[in-house]
C-alpha cells in the first residue's frame, strides 16, 4: 500500500512540474515570429568623392581670390548624396617651380581632374607632358596658353575671357567721352600704360587693342610711358607716380591691365594734385567691387567687367564634364562687360 502510495505521490508531483514549465515556452515562440517580420534596414547609398586639385598663380591677387573663392563654392553646391568633391586650392606664389611641384603633389595623391591657373603660360607644355602621362585631365583658367600647347592632348581645355575684347572696350570708353580722352586739348591723347606681366597674353592684348580702338576711332595717341607692374596694386602706384613725376599735366589717360594696378595709380594721382574725369582719366580690368564704386562716384573712369563667376562656373563645369567622361571643348568663352 505505501508502495502504492509513493508512486501516485510521484505521479502528481512530474504533472505537476509539467504544467508549470509549459507557459513559459510561449513568449519565447511569440519573440521569435516578431522578430523574423520586423522589415530588414536599408543599405546606405555609396558615395563616390572626386578629388580636384586647384592650382592658383597667387593668392593675393585681388580677381583671382574672387575667382577661387566662388569656384570652390560652386563646386561643393554641386554636391550630391552619392557625389562628393574633395577639394584642394593651392598658392604658387607667383613662381613657377613652386606651382610645378604642387601639380607633381596632386598626381602624386591621384586627384581625377585639375583646375590650373598658371604662373607662366608659357609653362602650360610642361603641366601638360605631366598630366598626360597621369592621364589627368586639366582645365586651365585665366592665363591663356598658347595655341600649340592647346593641341597638345585631347582632355586639355581653356577657361577665360577675350583679352582682346577688354582692351578693346577700355579703349572704347576713353573714345566715348566728350573729348575723347584729350583733357588738355592739344589734340592727342598722350597716355601711360601699366602692364601685368608681358609675358602673359592678356597683358599683350589689353595693352594693344585698348590703343588700337583709339585709332580705329581715328585718334592720335602718343606712348609716353610702359612699364610693367605684374598685376600689383603697389607696383601701380609707384609706376604711376614716376610717370606722373616724370611727364606731369601732359598725361591725359592712364591705362591699367588690371584693377589691382588702377587702383594702385589713383593712389598716386592723387598724391600728384590731379583730379580723376576732370584733368586726367584711369581705366582698368576686372570691375573689383571697390573700382565699380570708384566709377559710380566719379573716381574712376571705367573698368571692364572680367566675370569670376561665369568663369569659374564654367570652369567646374568642365572639370564635371571631365569626371563623367564627357568630352570638353578645347576653349570656353565668357565674355567681357563694360563699366563706365
Amino acid at each position: 500500500m505505501k508502495k502504492i502510495l509513493a508512486f501516485v505521490l510521484i505521479l502528481a508531483l512530474a504533472f505537476t512540474a509539467i504544467a508549470c514549465a509549459a507557459p513559459a515556452a510561449a513568449p519565447a515562440e511569440e519573440a521569435t515570429t516578431e522578430a523574423a517580420t520586423e522589415p530588414a534596414a536599408e543599405a546606405a547609398p555609396a558615395v563616390t568623392t572626386y578629388k580636384v586639385g586647384v592650382c592658383i598663380y597667387k593668392f593675393d591677387d585681388n580677381f583671382m581670390t574672387l575667382y577661387r573663392q566662388e569656384l570652390e563654392s560652386y563646386l561643393k553646391s554641386l554636391e550630391t548624396d552619392t557625389v562628393k568633391y574633395d577639394v584642394t586650392i593651392m598658392d604658387g606664389k607667383g613662381d613657377m617651380a613652386e606651382q610645378t611641384n604642387q601639380v607633381d603633389t596632386f598626381l602624386a595623391q591621384g586627384v581625377d581632374v585639375l583646375i590650373v591657373n598658371l604662373v607662366q603660360s608659357s609653362s602650360a607644355a610642361t603641366i601638360t607632358d605631366k598630366a598626360k602621362a597621369a592621364g589627368i585631365p586639366v582645365v586651365y583658367i585665366n592665363r591663356e596658353p598658347s595655341a600649340d600647347d592647346m593641341k597638345a592632348w585631347d582632355k586639355i581645355c581653356y577657361v577665360g575671357a577675350d583679352a582682346r575684347q577688354s582692351g578693346t572696350y577700355q579703349g572704347e570708353i576713353i573714345a566715348s567721352l566728350p573729348n575723347k580722352g584729350d583733357q588738355n586739348g592739344d589734340g592727342v591723347v598722350s597716355y601711360v600704360m601699366i602692364m601685368g606681366d608681358p609675358e602673359n597674353v592678356d597683358a599683350q592684348y589689353r595693352t594693344e587693342f585698348s590703343i588700337k580702338a583709339l585709332t580705329d576711332a581715328g585718334i592720335q595717341v602718343e606712348e609716353l610711358f610702359k612699364q610693367r607692374g605684374d598685376w600689383a596694386q603697389e607696383k601701380g602706384q609707384e609706376l604711376a607716380a614716376n610717370a606722373l613725376a616724370q611727364f606731369g599735366d601732359k598725361i591725359d589717360v592712364i591705362f591699367c591691365n588690371n584693377d589691382g594696378m588702377a587702383l594702385g595709380a589713383y593712389q598716386a594721382i592723387v598724391a600728384a594734385g590731379r583730379t580723376v574725369g576732370t584733368d586726367i582719366y584711369l581705366v582698368g580690368v576686372d570691375a573689383l567691387p571697390e573700382c565699380v564704386q570708384m566709377v559710380k562716384d566719379g573716381t574712376m573712369t571705367g573698368t571692364v567687367l572680367n566675370d569670376h563667376i561665369g568663369q569659374s562656373h564654367t570652369a567646374v563645369d568642365a572639370a564635371v564634364k571631365y569626371l563623367a567622361g564627357e568630352t570638353v571643348e578645347t576653349y570656353l568663352w565668357v565674355d567681357y562687360q563694360k563699366v563706365s
